[in-house]
């Protein structure tokens, strides 16, 4: 083989060769850094910006294709149950969103979503708005507490005109008698007595009226103050004591001295007031009510036991209901309103705590308005 054509070989296989250890090098290195990812689709994306203020967003919002799928929403928009998987779950939601993205016009509704076994639907106001020709804009409330606490109050003022008829329509009545027998002076005055109980019970249903609109708009927590149980006891039996004395109630306090609990002394005193008012008016004659305080784990008790009539065990679930009673002919003459208990529930939920109730007929009631704790101060020698 002539010296050129050897030459020419040599440098063939050092080509070769340097191919072959390049082509083996970009193989190892494939494999070290793994499969390549295949080139991304064109799809369509959300605008830049959108996607920080939905996550930002307290309140349902999510973003929709032209496919119905969902790109993207906000965590309140699946708490809620409105997406699920990137798919819009209410049927109602996705023909609005169909309609707006037809004619571009913004259009706003109120729909119900379902929330599951044992929970009633959401109340949902929904507003739908085109971001472009193929995306469209979702932005949803949730309304069912305020729906849930309009019903309420219009129940309340349904209530309250009903009960303030009564007392109303008697003195109307009872004036009129009073005209008719101005000869007859014990009618006068039998009637007379009857206005001055009528009177009286139109000023106290009044007044809880008030007290219940107050405490709906002041929060005990707030600015929570030490409260001195034995105080606040003392005052409650104070206010009742000469009603008791009627009757022949004796009230004994029992329990724990010098505790103190976390709140408002005026709202702790009033619901206590009005468990001690209501076990002597369902007591009997020369009887006894027994209040006490005790100290629990992180709370104080409040109880207020009575000998009185008892609550037949179907009721009990209901007494804490505004204006309800368990037998309305003996809240008559005992001049309730129906508003005492659900002053007493108002007062508890505001300061942390919760109210119970025992009751046997024939055998008395147990009333435990259980509140906050403070903490003793600590004493350093």
């Amino acid at each position: 083989m002539e010296p050129t054509t050897q030459g020419v070989l040599l440098t063939l296989l050092g080509v070769v060769i340097g191919a072959v250890t390049a082509l083996a090098w970009r193989v190892s290195e494939r494999q070290l850094r793994g499969p390549v990812p295949p080139p991304e689709v064109d799809t369509a994306v959300v605008p830049a910006g959108v996607a920080t203020v939905l996550g930002a967003l307290r309140s349902s919002a999510l973003v929709v294709d032209e496919n119905d799928v969902v790109l993207q929403a906000s965590a309140p928009a699946y708490s809620l149950g409105l997406v699920r998987e990137s798919e819009l779950q209410v049927e109602e939601l996705r023909d609005l969103v169909r309609q707006v993205r037809r004619d571009g016009e913004t259009r706003q509704t109120e729909l119900e979503v379902p929330r599951g076994l044992g929970k009633g639907p959401a109340a949902v106001q929904a507003r739908v708005a085109a971001l472009s020709s193929r995306l469209v804009l979702v932005l949803a409330e949730d309304r069912t507490r305020e729906r849930r606490v309009e019903a309420i109050r219009r129940d309340f003022v349904a209530n309250v005109s009903h009960e303030l008829k009564t007392p109303v329509g008697a003195l109307t009545l009872l004036a009129e008698a009073v005209g008719e027998a101005a000869d007859d002076p014990e009618a006068v005055q039998r009637f007379a007595g009857r206005m001055h109980t009528e009177a009286a019970r139109l000023n106290r249903l009044v007044q809880q009226i008030i007290e219940l609109s107050r405490l709906q708009d002041d929060d005990a927590l707030d600015q929570a103050r030490p409260v001195e149980v034995d105080r606040v006891v003392a005052r409650a039996i104070d206010a009742i004591s000469i009603e008791a004395m009627s009757k022949g109630v004796s009230i004994v306090f029992q329990g724990r001295h010098g505790l103190e609990v976390l709140g408002n002394a005026d709202q702790v005193a009033l619901a206590l007031g009005n468990l001690i008012s209501n076990a002597v008016a369902y007591s009997p004659e020369n009887s006894k009510v027994v209040v006490a305080a005790m100290p629990g784990e992180g709370s104080v008790d409040l109880t207020v036991s009575d000998e009185g009539i008892g609550i037949p065990a179907g009721e009990l679930d209901r007494i804490f209901e505004r204006f309800y009673r368990v037998d309305p002919a003996r809240h008559r003459s005992t001049g309730g309103t129906g508003l005492g208990l659900s002053i007493v529930k108002h007062v508890a939920a505001s300061h942390g705590g919760e109210v119970k109730v025992w009751s046997e007929e024939g055998r008395g009631s147990t009333f435990t308005l259980r509140l906050p704790r403070r903490a003793p101060k600590k004493e350093f020698p």
